[in-house]
């Protein structure tokens, strides 16, 4: 097969970056050390929809060295790093994708991937699942499971499985421990505010600012806002989640209110119109808006369109919108995922126990597959615990055991 990419002699910086985060994803490397040698992939093929960026990357070269055949592509057209892919191509794996693809382009790389005939599927999104069970159905039989990376893609194959529409097993590697509690939380914590400043050059300190959403995803946007010194707002459709907010020491208000007081708006809920025309027309001059859920469907980007007398780039990944009063409002990233589009998405030692959820997903499915209904699964819990241990003992922290008694006690023995 032969891989689509921007350009080969990018590699070198490609391989830098990889080079780089290995230092910091133990789990990873523990991984590597054990099924490199056995090899439990070995004739398997498998397709990766994924940001593809330097852990990502990394990542697919460890399902390559435990024996996988390996092609990946994008998940979003500006978060791949056309270096990143260069290098995976001379590290051997079948690669699709370029920073900037059209939409067409990138359900082109997805079919080019799928051309494969994979045995194990991971996604990020659902756009790979989507397409298996619309456009290339013939390949559905083939497919031992697979699992997915996003609350985004967990709603859409839940929707299928509801409809009993959903052809394999698939693992929400999402709802896993050991990766909402660190990856939707400090990882999107962390690296949405890295690409919101890197993209601006503004002070956070002071600055009202609204996070739509307060899942694990909003949870860590608002921590880490705060921490940055800004006043923060919530907004929110649950009631159970907006008393959470408040008890964490926040303001909650409808979108209609925080609309005419926020500086920069954080969009992290997974559903569409969370910003909308009537919240344009009552922002103030300056208002800034970025997006962290999957798809650029949160901020409705026609409508502040259709408000605006003039758009322009006025700076790398910011457009500016002037409104009719003359007032002007800023979009970060294209309204897609802005610690991705703008920045390198989540620290390197986050995604290490993220990853590893996904491997040991892979590794389950490519055990109990066959065996699993059609359905939407849950890692077992067991492996959060192997993951938890592996990280904690990288990082040289060792914690009590129980007693036979206590188990006892608890009876869990």
């Amino acid at each position: 097969m032969e891989s689509m990419i921007r350009d080969i002699k990018l590699a070198p910086s490609g391989h830098d970056k990889i080079n780089w985060v290995t230092n910091f994803m133990p789990v990873m490397k523990a991984i590597n050390d054990e099924f490199s040698v056995s090899k439990p992939f070995a004739g398997k093929k498998m397709v990766i929809t994924l940001h593809l960026e330097a852990k990502t990357a990394y990542m697919a070269k460890i399902f390559k060295d435990a024996g996988a055949e390996i092609a990946i592509t994008g998940s979003n057209p500006l978060s791949t790093q056309d270096d990143v892919a260069a290098a995976l191509v001379e590290d051997g794996l079948h690669v699709f994708a370029w920073h900037g693809c059209s939409e067409t382009e990138y359900e082109t790389m997805i079919n080019k991937a799928l051309d494969i005939k994979p045995d194990l599927v991971i996604d990020d999104g659902g756009d790979l699942v989507h397409i298996l069970h619309t456009t290339r159905r013939e390949l559905l039989n083939g497919i031992l499971g697979g699992s997915e990376e996003t609350t985004t893609g967990v709603h859409r194959l839940h929707a299928l499985a509801d409809k009993g529409k959903l052809a394999f097993p698939m693992i929400a590697a999402n709802d896993a421990y050991c990766k909402f509690l660190f990856d939707n939380r400090y990882g999107t914590g962390q690296s949405t505010w890295d690409g919101i400043m890197r993209t601006t050059n503004l002070v956070i300190a002071g600055k009202n600012v609204v996070i739509a959403g307060y899942g694990w995803c909003g949870k860590g946007g608002a921590m880490r806002a705060r921490g940055l010194g800004a006043n923060v707002i919530i907004t929110e459709v649950d009631p159970i989640k907006a008393i959470e907010a408040v008890f964490d020491g926040f303001r909650v208000m409808p979108m209609d209110e925080a609309a005419k007081i926020g500086d920069i708006f954080l969009t992290l809920t997974g559903d569409k119109d969370v910003i909308r025309k009537n919240h344009f027309a009552s922002m103030k001059d300056g208002a800034m808006m970025a997006n962290a859920g999957h798809f650029d469907v949160e901020i409705n980007i026609p409508e502040l369109d259709s408000l605006s007398v003039s758009r322009r780039t006025v700076r790398n990944n910011i457009e500016e919108f002037v409104q009719e009063d003359g007032r002007k409002l800023y979009l970060l990233a294209e309204g897609r995922l802005v610690n991705l589009a703008s920045g390198d998405g989540h620290p390197a030692e986050i995604m290490d126990l993220s990853f590893g959820v996904q491997f040991f997903s892979a590794l389950h499915l490519l055990h109990h597959g066959k065996e699993m209904k059609n359905t939407v699964h849950l890692m077992p819990d067991e492996i959060n615990v192997k993951l938890a241990n592996i990280k904690l003992a990288s990082l040289g922290i060792s914690i009590d055991a129980l007693t036979e008694e206590q188990k006892a006690y608890l009876h869990l023995a």
